[in-house]
C-alpha cells in the first residue's frame, strides 16, 4: 500500500510550515520527562504487542451490542453498513499507520501531534484532543458499565435464587477496584500481558456467543423487521444503530500510542511491523465481528437485547463463562484507553503544572480518573444507548473522517485521484454517522432514563 502512495504522487509537503527539525531538541529534562510519561517511555514493542493491544482496543463492548444494531437497521442497511465500516476504517487505520514517521528524524507518537502538524500547534490540539478524550474517556465509562453487567450476569446465573440480589452498582465498584490496582502500571508495555489476556478473551467470548445462538437455533417466532413499531422510532432507531455501527470501530484513537511503543530504524521502520499487527488483528475483527452480528441476529431476530451475552441464558455454565471472559477483556481494554488519557494527564501535571514526576503523582491523579469513570458509569449505566450516542459524536470523527483530512492536507493527492476519491468517500460517510447517530443514541437513553432509578 505504501508503495502506491509514492507512485500517485502523493508526498508530504515538504515546505510544509510545521515542519518539525530532524535534530534532537530535547533538553535533558524533557529527555527525562519523555522516559517516564507512559507512551514514550518504552520503545520495545513487537508486531504481535501492535496484534494483540489493536484486538483489545476494538472487539470491545462493541461486539455485544452489534446484533441489537442489526435489530435496528435490519438485514439489508446491516450488513452494508457493518462491511462499508470494516473496509473504511481498515483504510483510515492504514494510513495513520503510514503517518506516524512520514517526516524523516520525527515519530507523532500521539494523535494530537499529527494534528498539529497538519493545523498547526493551536488548532490542531483544540481539534484532536477534545475529541480523542471524549472518545478515551466514554469508552472507559462504557467498560465500567459492560464489566459491572458481566459480572452481575455471572453471579445472577451462578447462584440462580439461592442468592441475596446485588445492585449492579456494587458490581461496577467491584471491577472498578482492579483498575484502581492496574492503572498504576506505567506504560503500554507493562500492560502487554494483560492485553494479551484480553485479546485471547475476545476472541472466545465472540465464538460463545455465535456458537450458542447456533445451538439455540432460529427462535420459533423470530421477527427480523424493523424494531420499532412507529415511524419516528424507526428513523431514531435507524440512527441509533448507525452509532453503534461506529462505535464498534475505535481502535484508531490509540493507534499512534500503540505504534510509539515499537522500535524503529531506517532499515526497519516501525510501520512494518505495526501494520503487521494491523491486519493480525483486523482479520480477527472479521472473524468476530460478522458472525456475531449476522448469527445472533439470525437466531433472536428484533427480541435481541443490547447486550447479547444477557439474551443467551443456556448453556449456563457456558454463558457464565463468557461473562467472565467479558470482564477480562473489558479490564485490559479499559487500560489500553486509559493509557493515552493518563499520558495527556501526566504531561499537563508535569510539564505545566510543574508537579514533580513520580509514583505518589501517578497514584492521584490516575485513582481520580477511574473513580470518575466509576462514578458515572454507576449513575448513568444506559449501555447500548451511550454507545450510539458516543458513537456518532466523537468515534467517526477520528476513526472515519480525521485521518483522511489530514491525509488530504499533507499529501495533497491529485483532484480525482484514487486516494482524493477513497478519502472524500470516507470524510462524506463520516460526516454522516457524526451528525446522524447522536441522535438515535441521545432517544435511548431518554427513553430508558424515563424508567430508571438512580443507583438501584
Amino acid at each position: 500500500m505504501g508503495t502506491r502512495v509514492a507512485a500517485m504522487g502523493t508526498r508530504p509537503a515538504e515546505n510544509h510550515p510545521h515542519l518539525p527539525p530532524k535534530q534532537d531538541w530535547r533538553t535533558v529534562e524533557e529527555r527525562k520527562i519523555d522516559d517516564w510519561l507512559p507512551v514514550t517511555a518504552s520503545r520495545n514493542g513487537k508486531w504481535w504487542y501492535s496484534a494483540f493491544h489493536n484486538v483489545t482496543a476494538m472487539v470491545g463492548a462493541g461486539v455485544l451490542t452489534l446484533p441489537y444494531a442489526m435489530s435496528e437497521l435490519g438485514w439489508g442497511p446491516g450488513v452494508a453498513v457493518m462491511t462499508l465500516s470494516w473496509i473504511m476504517t481498515l483504510y483510515t487505520l492504514w494510513q495513520m499507520v503510514e503517518m506516524h514517521e512520514m517526516v524523516p528524524g520525527k515519530r507523532f507518537d500521539r494523535y494530537h501531534e499529527l494534528g498539529q502538524y497538519a493545523f498547526g500547534e493551536t488548532l490542531g490540539l483544540w481539534i484532536v484532543v477534545p475529541q480523542q478524550l471524549v472518545v478515551e474517556v466514554s469508552l472507559d465509562i462504557v467498560y465500567m458499565i459492560t464489566g459491572g453487567k458481566s459480572l452481575k450476569k455471572f453471579h445472577d446465573l451462578v447462584c440462580d435464587d439461592r442468592c441475596k440480589d446485588i445492585k449492579l452498582s456494587y458490581f461496577i465498584m467491584i471491577f472498578a477496584s482492579a483498575q484502581f490496582v492496574i492503572s498504576q502500571l506505567p506504560n503500554f508495555d507493562s500492560i502487554a500481558t494483560i492485553s494479551l489476556a484480553a485479546a485471547l478473551m475476545s476472541i472466545c467470548y465472540s465464538t460463545i456467543a455465535w456458537g450458542a445462538s447456533v445451538g439455540k437455533g432460529k427462535a420459533e417466532d423470530v421477527d427480523y423487521s424493523i424494531r420499532a413499531s412507529t415511524t419516528s422510532g424507526m428513523v431514531f432507531d435507524f440512527l441509533g444503530g448507525l452509532g453503534q455501527m461506529a462505535f464498534s470501530f475505535s481502535g484508531h484513537n490509540v493507534v499512534l500510542e500503540i505504534q510509539a511503543s515499537i522500535p524503529s530504524t531506517a532499515e526497519t521502520p516501525s510501520k512494518k511491523p505495526m501494520w503487521k499487527g494491523v491486519v493480525v488483528a483486523y482479520t480477527i475483527v472479521l472473524l468476530c465481528y460478522f458472525p456475531v452480528a449476522f448469527v445472533c441476529y439470525w437466531a433472536f431476530g428484533n427480541s435481541v437485547d443490547d447486550n447479547i451475552l444477557i439474551t443467551l441464558n443456556t448453556p449456563k455454565w457456558l454463558i457464565a463463562a463468557a461473562n467472565m471472559m467479558v470482564v477480562v477483556h473489558v479490564i485490559g481494554s479499559y487500560q489500553v484507553y486509559a493509557m493515552p488519557v493518563f499520558d495527556m494527564m501526566e504531561m499537563v501535571l508535569v510539564r505545566k503544572m510543574r508537579f514533580s514526576p513520580g509514583w505518589k503523582l501517578r497514584l492521584v491523579s490516575r485513582s481520580l480518573f477511574v473513580a470518575f469513570t466509576m462514578f458515572i458509569g454507576i449513575t448513568f449505566p444506559f449501555f447500548g444507548g451511550l454507545i450510539g450516542f458516543f458513537g456518532g459524536l466523537s468515534f467517526a470523527p477520528t476513526t472515519y473522517f480525521l485521518p483522511c483530512i489530514i491525509w488530504l492536507t499533507v499529501y495533497k493527492p491529485r483532484v480525482f485521484s484514487l486516494s482524493w476519491c477513497a478519502n472524500w468517500f470516507c470524510i462524506v460517510g463520516g460526516v454522516l454517522l457524526m451528525v446522524l447517530g447522536p441522535i438515535g443514541g441521545l432517544r435511548q437513553i431518554i427513553m430508558e432514563a424515563k424508567t430508571y432509578q438512580f443507583y438501584s
